[in-house]
């Protein structure tokens, strides 16, 4: 699904599935970009690589431990325990929380799907993580790098939006989404 060149949008195509020799566990990945309408942008963290979960994509039903399908999801400011749009944790430590996060919404069944920083070989059971680099299953996502992409992307979104991003978490960000494409199958 490519993007409509509307609005704020955050393009992910993913690529390919890595599976991890040690334990089986696979992961998703792909690139990310983000565009104002229509135009790329070359900000610090506004583009990079993302880890998700394995395929094959499903929205249904819940707490299926999969990637999300491919579509255009609206973004929401997140309101949770573990992580928050506004007034997130202002520490490197992968441990304090709440950390950075924005909320995909319109997912099916699914809830909860965020764009969050990830530590390891993958921090997501349905989420997205973005990253540096992540060239094979060996490669591991550093936190930090990852929590100041995510935070990138939340400024931007900021800046973009101007007085219509909302002040509370919890709540819609008008004209701010992320298109999801490709839905790769494991080859291993």
């Amino acid at each position: 699904m490519a993007i409509t060149g509307i609005g704020w949008e955050l393009h992910i195509i993913r690529k390919t599935e890595q599976k991890r020799a040690s334990d089986g566990k696979r992961r998703t990945v792909g690139t990310y970009q983000v565009y104002h309408n229509g135009v790329k942008q070359t900000g610090a963290g506004l583009s990079g690589m993302v880890a998700e979960t394995r395929g094959p994509a499903a929205n249904k039903p819940a707490r299926n431990n999969r990637r999300i399908e491919e579509g255009r999801y609206p973004l929401f400011t997140q309101a949770g325990t573990n992580y928050v749009t506004i007034g997130y944790k202002d520490s490197e430590s992968p441990s304090a929380k709440p950390k950075p996060g924005i909320e995909l919404m319109e997912t099916g069944s699914r809830s909860e799907i965020l764009l969050h920083p990830g530590v390891g070989f993958l921090s997501s059971i349905g989420c997205i993580n973005p990253c540096t680099s992540l060239p094979d299953a060996s490669e591991m996502i550093d936190y930090v790098p990852s929590r100041k992409r995510v935070i990138a992307i939340i400024n931007d979104l900021k800046g973009f939006t101007g007085a219509a991003f909302p002040t509370k978490n919890g709540k819609k960000i008008v004209n701010a989404f992320i298109v999801v494409e490709g839905d790769p199958e494991f080859v291993g």
